[in-house]
């Protein structure tokens, strides 16, 4: 595998300078073997999948976190649809500290590329570690350009809970994916100006409408969907500096397997998956903002070399952009 892998201890030793190196992905690696006992009918998991399972039903949502769109076990559908799988287990987790997330996001609506996120798990089969990970909340802000050092810090926070409750229950070696730089133009930007209508729900219903079926159509899977208007509205929270704020989660199923689970195969990159796009209107505005990370990112911060692998990110880089402009999105 090409990505760099240090401890810790290393990782701040090195300095978090992006001119020198810095940390992108937060592991979690544990020593894992497979249960040998479970009950008729049931499929084999590791111990490390079984603790993680119960984690995410039991204890996420006490440290402030809301679980939503979980898919577990991708390489089921990898295997029943072709026909083989290199792995025990791959799971996405897609998470959110919706509360703390809320001024956050009203001062810097960018926030929502990564938001939610994905809390991961992968175990290659025959290996003896789990992985569970996820993409450092600096890495996040570098790639959205939040560069505010209160915000930054306030949202570097809000991983703390986490990575403590990881370290916790699942416990495992901490280490750190290390790169350079980041691609010179990390997240793809749109805005929709329309003819504001009476109703503005009607006119969200059928814009999401299009936006699914023009994703479907070429094959993509809407992997999730959070609407954080929507959300903090029942919880009594005001959000009313936006009209409509939600987030789609995007997977193409037949890239992902060729990332993750193909010759060379590259689950680590999983941390990347499902893709956050998201999308607002502020009040009384006529202008849909629009944004998304690159895949290319997943290039640039996971080392990814492989000539085949890397064509295939820029293609569906191109074929974002592409089907959001059909949708009448003009590039910012």
């Amino acid at each position: 595998m090409n990505t760099r892998f240090v401890t810790s201890v290393l990782a701040l030793s090195l300095g978090m300078s992006m001119a020198m190196a810095a940390d992108g992905v937060r592991y979690n690696i544990i020593e894992d073997s497979m249960l040998k006992e479970r009950a008729k009918g049931e499929r084999a998991v590791s111990v490390v999948e079984k603790k993680y399972n119960d984690m995410m039903a039991n204890d996420i949502n006490k440290i402030g976190f809301v679980l939503s769109d979980p898919h577990e076990r991708i390489n089921d559908a990898y295997a029943s649809k072709y026909g083989g799988t290199s792995l025990d287990n791959l799971g996405f987790m897609s998470v959110t500290a919706d509360e703390a997330l809320r001024p956050l996001l009203l001062s810097h609506p960018e926030l929502g590329g990564f938001s939610p996120f994905n809390l991961y798990i992968w175990k290659m089969t025959g290996s003896d570690t789990t992985t569970v990970g996820h993409i450092t909340p600096t890495t996040m802000l570098d790639i959205v350009g939040v560069k505010d050092p209160m915000t930054r810090k306030a949202f570097e926070e809000t991983f703390v809970p986490l990575d403590q409750l990881v370290d916790n229950k699942l416990g495992g070696k901490i280490s750190m994916v290390e790169y350079d730089t980041l691609t010179a133009q990390p997240m793809m930007n749109f805005e929709i100006t329309f003819n504001r209508p009476d109703d503005l729900n009607e006119f969200i219903d059928e814009f999401q409408e299009r936006l699914e079926a023009a994703f479907e159509e070429r094959a993509y899977i809407i992997a999730g969907y959070k609407n954080f208007r929507e959300s903090y509205d029942d919880l009594g929270q005001d959000f009313s500096k936006y009209d409509a704020y939600f987030v789609y989660s995007l997977c193409h199923f037949k890239f992902s397997n060729a990332i993750f689970n193909n010759k060379d195969s590259r689950p680590d990159a999983g941390a990347f998956a499902p893709c956050s796009m998201y999308f607002y209107i502020e009040q009384g505005s006529n202008k849909m903002v629009i944004g998304m990370p690159k895949l290319e990112n997943w290039i640039s911060v996971m080392g990814i070399k492989d000539g085949k692998k890397i064509a295939l990110i820029h293609e569906l880089d191109k074929e974002v952009i592409a089907i959001m402009e059909r949708l009448g999105g003009k590039q910012k």
